[in-house]
């Protein structure tokens, strides 16, 4: 294992830890999740729906995740640790029981589980995704984080995965960001080429993530 791997697990083990220390045991509900969602599906529940901030991309496909992970991005966003200023009000209007509803909502969502056993990479895709030690977060497959309040990556939308993994090397910007020093350490080592490439090989990884067509009126 090289020694950024190693860097990488070693602190991903203290934020687990960390994390579990603080959870606060708020227990989400399907249904009152299914009602708080009318604010999300606008975006979330449109296939192929393209956001235009911070550039034109696809919006990432949430149904599927896990609550714990769609309870600490919703977080993020709350506390400006990312910056993207249409999610940021939206989670600003949110609490800790809508935030554990919406997350069983889209977990509620999974019906697959992801191949044990990726796709085969190129050979540059497998150096590159080798270098960023991804499988010691994400999983082997992408789809099976060492912890819940991970993402799912294996599947998701390349042109998402290319946003976020820049906005990761982003410093000093009042609208555009996410602070994370595992990941702006990892994602400060690529070029904007080679984070295309990781995305486009992470894309065509068969996941467990989808869109939900949702009627925008119910």
């Amino acid at each position: 294992m090289s020694l950024i791997a190693r860097t990488v697990v070693a602190a991903a083990t203290f934020t687990v830890a960390a994390a579990s220390a603080q959870a606060q045991g708020v227990t989400g509900d399907v249904a009152a999740g299914q009602k708080k969602a009318e604010m999300c599906i606008g975006c979330h529940g449109i296939p192929g729906y393209q956001n235009s901030f911070p550039e034109i991309h696809k919006v990432p496909m949430i149904s599927g995740q896990s609550g714990p992970y769609i309870v600490s991005a919703l977080k993020a966003y709350q506390k400006g640790e990312r910056k993207h200023p249409s999610m940021r009000g939206i989670a600003g209007s949110l609490n800790e029981q809508d935030m554990a509803d919406l997350g069983a909502f889209y977990a509620s969502h999974a019906d697959k589980a992801a191949p044990e056993a990726p796709k085969t990479a190129s050979a540059t895709a497998a150096a590159l995704i080798e270098k960023g030690a991804c499988a010691s977060c994400h999983g082997a497959n992408f789809s099976k984080p060492i912890d819940p309040s991970y993402p799912k990556i294996g599947g998701q939308h390349a042109d998402y995965l290319f946003v976020a993994l820049k906005s990761y090397t982003v410093e000093g910007n009042a609208v555009v960001g996410r602070s994370n020093g595992i990941m702006a350490g990892i994602a400060k080592q690529f070029s904007p080429a080679e984070m295309r490439e990781i995305a486009k090989y992470l894309s065509s990884v068969e996941g467990e993530l989808k869109v939900v067509p949702q009627s925008r009126f119910r």
